[in-house]
């Protein structure tokens, strides 16, 4: 493995992992009151754009880093719906 993609894959867990604390807290809390919806909406929409890019190049990092970032913050979007 290069450098470049380590440091794709490094960069993507990092980038990818700051949103595990936001979802810990919606689902402890069951609160999404200061959670924006149009921002989560809009944000997963480029993540999900991101996802097909890295497909279309094939770049193993920011196909890994967008999948399962798109899955968190459409996580966190089905929780905005739910506890409303």
């Amino acid at each position: 493995m290069d450098k470049a993609t380590i440091i794709g894959l490094v960069a993507g867990t990092l980038t990818t992992l700051s949103f595990i604390p936001q979802l810990i807290k919606i689902v402890r809390s069951k609160s999404t009151h200061d959670i924006s919806l149009v921002m989560y909406i809009v944000f997963s929409t480029g993540i999900l754009l991101w996802l097909i890019y890295g497909l279309l190049i094939s770049d193993v990092p920011v196909i890994v880093a967008n999948a399962v970032a798109l899955f968190i913050t459409i996580t966190i979007l089905s929780l905005k719906v739910r506890y409303r």
